[in-house]
């Protein structure tokens, strides 16, 4: 069981907050959770959980793989704990992934485009009298022209609910997860893009420094894919080889899908410059919830990693050095000078000298 979400919105003549379901998100996800996912609030409690068929009878979450064409018959069990009828909304939305790695759904008024538009609830709504329970059948239609690969997103019951303290309607979620794979060529495919490499160096230029490296994880296949992540970063030609500590996993990214990561690599050696290499091992997970390594994919990005404190101090050498050297030839050239000149009014005093001992 899980604690709503608050997500908020803005609407043009009133604050619509949504209380977003968890839809047994974080935990149905990892596999961990078979219970009912439950909403409370005040005295308005329910629960949901998925229905005992020929799918089976403690599940988690919904998965079908289904054919281009085919449909799918199944059913949520929608419990009433409060003290007073309850009447729901009941309706299918597409999933997709937050920026805190999260799945979260797409409200009402947004339009799906995948399986929360293939699936239908029997009933737009629901009213179950206190203590009572009641099952509410979906069905799962795939298109005939749908692209294979997975889907992802969730049979929902919803409660909209005025709080005219705040002057703002609020929406409470609760669901559960559906995924859907359309039989046909899978094609799992990741890629690293916009890959980045910044290094900061210390006031001792013979000190390692750290490295941030910057990349996006793009799902450019068909299939839900997380990644095993390793990440190095290496001075000229692949010396002093630096690998960065363990690596979060990214969320299950669903095809065309995108997760920005930031990685610090610390004990960086001043190499002048470094190339940074990122490695994704694809995370494949089957119908049954065996997971696949697939063939790994990198990218490798290129920067600067200078001891600027040595940079410096070699400038200033440099420049004593040519100023020692300018100086000298300057002192050089004035010692000349004056010796010339000594030696001009030597030759110029014994002409006179000569000149004066003729006339005697």
């Amino acid at each position: 069981m899980h604690t709503p979400v608050t997500r908020r919105k803005t609407g043009v003549t009133a604050l619509v907050r949504t209380v977003a379901l968890p839809l047994l998100m974080a935990l149905a996800i990892a596999g961990l959770c078979a219970g009912p996912a439950q909403a409370a609030d005040g005295d308005v409690t329910w629960t949901v959980r998925t229905a005992a068929n020929g799918y089976g009878d403690d599940r988690s979450s919904y998965s079908y793989t289904v054919n281009p064409g085919g449909q799918v018959k199944d059913a949520m069990v929608v419990a009433n704990r409060s003290k007073s009828p309850l009447e729901l909304t009941v309706y299918a939305a597409d999933g997709f992934t937050t920026d805190t790695g999260q799945l979260d759904l797409l409200t009402k008024d947004k339009k799906s485009r995948g399986i929360g538009a293939w699936a239908h609830a029997g009933r737009d709504s629901v009213v179950i009298k206190p203590g009572e329970s009641a099952e509410v059948p979906f069905t799962v239609r795939v298109p005939g022209n749908a692209t294979p690969g997975d889907y992802v997103g969730g049979i929902l019951t919803s409660l909209k609910q005025a709080d005219e303290a705040e002057g703002i309607n609020v929406d409470r979620r609760l669901g559960i997860r559906l995924k859907l794979r359309v039989s046909g060529e899978l094609k799992p495919k990741l890629a690293v893009e916009d890959l980045h490499v910044d290094y900061t160096g210390s006031a001792n230029p013979f000190a390692k420094g750290d490295a941030t490296v910057t990349y996006t994880i793009h799902n450019t296949g068909n299939a839900l894919l997380s990644a095993r992540q390793t990440v190095s970063v290496s001075g000229p030609f692949g010396w002093l080889r630096t690998e960065a500590g363990d690596i979060a996993a990214p969320p299950e990214l669903l095809p065309g899908e995108s997760w920005k990561t930031k990685v610090p690599v610390h004990g960086v050696a001043p190499g002048v410059s470094v190339a940074a290499t990122a490695t994704l091992t694809p995370l494949l997970t089957d119908a049954s919830g065996s997971t696949t390594s697939l063939k790994p994919v990198e990218a490798t990005a290129h920067g600067w990693a200078v001891p600027w404190t040595l940079l410096l101090l070699i400038v200033v050498l440099l420049a004593a050095v040519v100023g020692a050297f300018i100086l000298t030839r300057r002192t050089r050239a004035r010692r000349k000078v004056r010796e010339d000149a000594r030696v001009q009014n030597a030759v110029e005093q014994a002409l006179r000298d000569k000149e004066r001992s003729g006339q005697n």
